[in-house]
């Protein structure tokens, strides 16, 4: 039988997750599943773990390639699913044993989802820093397609290893090679293509926070190389037809964030600042004006360049009261 979800999980030296990872699998409460493991050229035992389970369960299906990286590994394995739906999935996380069912459901039921993600739970607990704990409640308070889309310049809205998506929807956008992550790449080229992604408001992925996790050893996943990301398609997008725009924050992010726009020939016009000892300043030969300035000057494109769930929900609510309008006015992106 054709399967309606297909697993992609790439693997690279993961013999000692690797095991846990697919029983977790194996015990999804939905049968009609295959698994596409990819092995990237493991040194370790990882091919042999692969091997051993797809022996005893034909819905394991196996491929081993040269090591080419993440982004080779996932575009190979992409061309063997076959199922309608292609759920995302790393050699180091678990997966709770309702997860595929309750994604493919809501797929399902809502036509005009390209993907839909869900809620994590990182671990192990005992070694989490205070920052991860806060990435974690902000990306477990994302409930709604309209909240994806509001907090995809802030940070990667969905943790990619929770990902459900349709296969045409992926296949058609594909995975690329550049210099920055690969799966907030992803996500932003399928929200600029007027894709809409869902989530699944429970936490169905266990997701493992690592040394050795891409994220924490890559240089694609820096500050500057998210910047990077951010404000490429920021100038493609919100940004489109301007040349200059208004900056609200000039903290760590702001600075990182600013500098990359300029290498797409987006310059500073104003600069928003809630300190008296600025304004009234130039920043980058930009002024520096207060927030209540904002109705009284020409209407330009307003990034928020705050750090801080709380600062930002009061600035958009400031934003908001004055009649400015998220995604066609103003956009966060800290």
């Amino acid at each position: 039988m054709t399967p309606t979800v297909s697993i992609l999980l790439p693997a690279f030296n993961a013999e000692p997750t690797l095991p846990a990872c697919l029983r977790s699998i194996q015990r999804q409460s939905t049968p009609n599943w295959e698994c596409v493991v990819v092995d990237d050229g493991s040194t370790d035992g990882t091919l042999a773990c692969a091997r051993v389970a797809a022996a005893s369960d034909a819905r394991f299906v196996v491929i081993s390639m040269p090591h080419g990286g993440v982004v080779a590994a996932l575009n190979a394995g992409l061309t063997r699913c076959r199922g309608r739906f292609v759920a995302r999935m790393d050699a180091d996380d678990l997966m709770h044993r309702h997860r595929l069912a309750l994604q493919v459901a809501a797929l399902d039921a809502a036509a005009h989802l390209a993907a839909v993600g869900c809620h994590v739970r990182l671990f192990p607990r005992r070694a989490l820093r205070d920052g991860r704990r806060e990435y974690e409640q902000w990306l477990n308070g994302i409930t709604t397609a309209a909240q994806v889309r509001e907090e995809a310049f802030v940070e990667c809205p969905i943790a990619h290893p929770t990902l459900t998506i349709r296969r045409e929807a992926l296949v058609d956008t594909g995975y690329r090679d550049c210099d920055w992550a690969e799966d907030y790449d992803l996500v932003l080229r399928l929200l600029a293509r007027r894709h809409d992604i869902g989530v699944v408001p429970r936490r169905l992925v266990c997701w493992r926070d690592s040394a050795s996790r891409l994220s924490r050893c890559d240089a694609r996943y820096g500050l500057d190389r998210f910047a990077a990301c951010k404000a490429a398609f920021l100038a493609t997008g919100f940004l489109a037809g301007h040349d200059t725009y208004i900056l609200w924050g000039y903290g760590a992010t702001g600075r990182v964030l600013h500098r990359a726009l300029l290498a797409h020939g987006k310059r500073l016009a104003l600069m928003v600042d809630v300190d008296p000892g600025r304004i009234g300043n130039t920043i980058h030969g930009a002024p520096v004006i207060s927030f209540d300035a904002l109705p009284s000057v020409t209407r330009r494109p307003i990034v928020v360049s705050v750090a801080g769930e709380k600062p930002r929900r009061q600035i958009r609510e400031a934003l908001t009261e004055m009649g400015f309008r998220e995604l066609t006015d103003f956009v966060c992106a800290a």
